[in-house]
């Protein structure tokens, strides 16, 4: 039995930084097709979420099987994966390309090559992909098709004196996309003869199929009523329906070799189809399973809580339920003693993060509060062991530590030059180690090491409005590094609050420490007695301000007389405030807290 290739198919997906016009271009690929009629065209008809509408942005991957009739007269099936091009969604890029042998790498013809261009379509050649540069936004004024192309192949190495030419948005010369696209990259190889072996390239949950799982068929065919096993988990399924999407879902009888399609099997649980894993035929395994991909890490973590304690299980059943159709989203239940019930998350990233909770009070109508992000940090203890310590609240005893270790990212910013020294600026602000600085064109690259604690509050935000949105980022985390860190916790009335204290660097701590007392002491309402607001590390006070007492005129009845008379009213009434202030409860309102952990240095 040998590997046959199969000419009429070609599966890419395309990649590109974001807004470069992926999307777009997928739309009108679909619409010059034909696979959808103009009637049932809308923009961006792989985003169907609403966020992803909104932001422009696509959050999930996509794929669409396409009939095209090409200039030599065959017809082609063409499967297209649409990619997200954020760096938080990496995993689902890396994943599509996985299931494809080609990819068309956009590029906008006036912005040219981006950090994320860069990223995505390095995972592209690290998939060996036969790789097509389109050029996008011909049509604009500040279009420089010629300088773009040098650009390629100078940063990025490939050949692009055949790069194509368009519009996806006008829909200039869509055609020569099509015609590049069935002439330049390579069909998929297979062999129909043997058994069973499909990469599982994504799932989601629908409330009336069940789990839905997106397949590429590698070698053998897959057929309704077949019984499949998933090599990962040792499952056994039977097949209740395959099939593709054009963009509707089209049920087939079978999948064959090099085919992207879906099938339904009955299966509750998104948990239970691992993406990566290899399906085989129960009856006649695959004798290798294939490589599959890395679990996802989160990142970056935050504490959700629900503002009203008595929404915690509706919180509990909307997480269970987002987490059918994202499994890199992960959570545990926590408490904390100022906000109650809720749960620990793990998120790739800040924007992950901020799509999950937008989703939750959206999709769910939850009123949220998420505590301030933090990192995962190793600690090596002094007796020889290593904790990853999620929750800054969780530290365990100073004297325990030998060292902690923060993750590092090497991050990749592409920004104009005029910008350059504000941007550096920012970089060494943050801790960062420069590693280098070239020109790509009239842009400066500069590639920097940075602690991820100062990138995840609001490096991203500050980025952009230093270089006026110009500028592009893009980070993956390069190893664990031991920092001067210290637990920073925050005092009201002597009190610890849990969901306030941080793991800071120890040069930055009086600064951030400072910054977050006043913060709360123009947040939390005066009381009847004076509030100390502290910031400390261990037993050291680094910080403090304190929040005037209400005070009622006890001598307003007094009029002349003897001013002991008096003296003795104020004895008492600050007998009264000492016994108050010791037993008297602080109560910081829900707006403090947000407030407090938006606020950053």
């Amino acid at each position: 039995m040998t590997a046959r290739t199969f000419d009429n198919i070609r599966n890419f997906s395309i990649v590109a930084h974001i807004d470069h016009g992926k999307s777009t271009l997928a739309d009108r690929l679909i619409q010059t097709t034909g696979a959808l009629s103009a009637r049932e065209m809308t923009e961006q008809v792989l985003d169907n979420m609403d966020i992803e509408r909104e932001r422009g942005i696509t959050i999930k991957a996509q794929t669409v099987r396409l009939e095209y009739k090409a200039q030599d007269g065959k017809t082609y099936i063409l499967n297209l994966m649409d990619t997200p091009g954020h760096v938080d969604f990496a995993y689902e890029v890396s994943r599509s390309l996985a299931a494809c042998e080609g990819s068309l790498l956009v590029v906008d013809a006036s912005q040219g090559v981006e950090a994320q261009t860069l990223a995505n379509v390095y995972q592209a050649i690290d998939a060996n992909h036969e790789i097509v540069p389109v050029l996008n936004k011909i049509d604009l004024p500040a279009a420089d098709p010629d300088r773009i192309k040098e650009q390629i192949e100078e940063v990025i190495g490939i050949d692009a004196s055949e790069a194509v030419p368009v519009s996806a948005k006008s829909g200039i010369n869509i055609e020569g996309v099509l015609e590049a696209i069935v002439t330049k990259l390579p069909p998929p190889k297979g062999d129909p003869d043997a058994p069973l072996k499909a990469l599982l390239v994504d799932s989601w949950y629908d409330a009336y199929l069940g789990v839905v799982v997106l397949v590429r068929i590698i070698d053998g065919t897959m057929k309704k009523g077949q019984t499949i096993k998933m090599m990962g988990t040792n499952a056994s399924y039977s097949l209740d329906r395959v099939g593709v999407f054009n963009p509707k879902m089209t049920e087939l009888a079978q999948l064959g070799p090099g085919e992207v399609g879906f099938f339904t099997a009955s299966i509750k649980e998104v948990a239970d189809t691992r993406v990566g894993d290899t399906i085989t035929d129960d009856r006649k395994p695959t004798a290798q399973a294939l490589p599959g991909f890395k679990p996802v890490q989160p990142v970056v973590f935050c504490g959700l809580f629900p503002v009203d304690a008595a929404e915690f299980e509706n919180l509990r059943a909307a997480m269970g339920k987002l987490r059918l159709n994202d499994a890199s989203f992960s959570y545990e239940m926590e408490t904390s003693a100022a906000l109650g019930f809720g749960f620990r998350c793990g998120f790739l990233g800040l924007l992950h993060l901020e799509i999950i909770q937008e989703r939750l009070e959206r999709e769910f109508n939850l009123d949220l509060i998420s505590t301030a992000p933090s990192v995962v940090y190793h600690l090596k203890l002094r007796d020889g062991s290593t904790i990853e310590l999620h929750n800054p609240a969780d530290m365990p005893d100073v004297m325990k530590i030998e060292t902690i270790e923060e993750p590092w990212i090497r991050a990749t910013i592409l920004t104009p030059d005029d910008y350059l020294g504000s941007v550096l600026k920012l970089c060494q602000e943050r801790r960062g180690i420069q590693v280098d600085l070239n020109y790509v064109g009239k842009r400066a690259m500069v590639v920097y090491d940075l602690p991820l604690n100062e990138v995840v509050f609001d490096f991203y935000d500050r980025l952009k409005s230093i270089s006026k949105g110009y500028a592009s980022f893009d980070y993956h985390i390069s190893d664990y590094r031991e920092g001067d860190l210290v637990k920073m916790s925050v005092l009201v009335n002597a009190e610890p609050v849990d969901a306030l204290s941080m793991l800071v660097h120890r040069d930055r701590a009086e600064g951030r420490g400072r910054a977050m007392c006043e913060k709360l002491k123009e947040l939390i309402p005066p009381h009847m007695f004076q509030i100390p607001v502290q910031a400390a590390i261990g037993g050291k006070i680094i910080a403090r301000e304190t929040i005037r007492a209400l005070r009622k005129d006890v001598t307003a009845k007094c009029y002349g007389g003897d001013a002991s008379r008096k003296r003795k009213l104020l004895d008492k009434q600050k007998e009264g405030k000492k016994r108050m202030r010791q037993f008297g409860k602080v109560d910081i309102p829900q707006e403090a807290f947000i407030a407090a952990l938006k606020m950053d240095t």
